[in-house]
């Protein structure tokens, strides 16, 4: 069971999501909350697995919320849900710490599949927004190709082009016949020497590196 906390200033906007979501027999809809005050309050008094927190809240935002969260329990996902796709707010959002960022218009079965993605560790971008933050790290990972595929064995660099298919760990590991923590393995060394913070950097940098092969 997910258990999820809602964060949004529409209360409307909340229960219709609640109800939806609450269908889902894997989705335990265990808070909501206002603003990043109560978001923050919240989630230390409830400790829910996944947080859908919206960008633009009155008080405390849902950067500051986000950040102050994935600080203190950083376990806990978090993934914004926001009508706002400003590269500020996309960047600021990911910076404090959010594995997703996902627009409202988004589809619930999309919404569904984002939250299960989530709690297993994996980011999740909606397809508007991973252009933007390629847009904007573009120029930094298309500097790094030479210098760090080097340090990648061929068995990492497999890996990563299967992450940048979006293949969650399971799928990796029956697509080349290894164990998942062996997968668990090569993505921590792989983030490690490319210096990427999350899986959202290592997909955006593999599909760069995929662009300089086929030049």
């Amino acid at each position: 069971m997910i258990r999820l906390l809602l964060v949004d200033d529409g209360e409307i906007f909340r229960e219709g999501l609640e109800e939806l979501l609450s269908l889902r027999k894997e989705i335990e809809v265990v808070g909501q909350a206002g603003n990043g005050k109560e978001a923050i309050s919240f989630a230390a008094k409830l400790q829910p697995d996944v947080i859908l927190m919206d960008v633009r809240m009155s008080g405390c935002n849902g950067v500051e919320a986000t950040r102050s969260i994935h600080r203190s329990y950083p376990w806990i996902k978090i993934v914004m849900l926001t009508v706002f796709d400003d590269d500020e707010y996309i960047g600021q959002s990911l910076q404090a710490g959010a594995i997703g960022y996902l627009l409202k218009r988004t589809p619930v079965e999309q919404l569904v599949t984002a939250i299960r993605s989530a709690y297993s560790g994996y980011s999740q971008l909606g397809p508007t927004i991973a252009p933007k933050v390629f847009a904007q790290l573009s120029p930094k990972f298309s500097a790094s190709i030479p210098k760090h595929k080097s340090r990648l064995s061929k068995r990492e660099l497999e890996v990563l082009q299967l992450i940048a298919q979006g293949k969650n760990n399971r799928e990796i590991a029956e697509e080349l016949y290894i164990t998942e923590g062996t997968v668990r393995n090569y993505v921590t060394r792989i983030l490690r020497e490319l210096e990427l913070r999350d899986r959202i950097s290592a997909v955006l940098w593999a599909n760069k590196y995929l662009q300089s092969c086929r030049k």
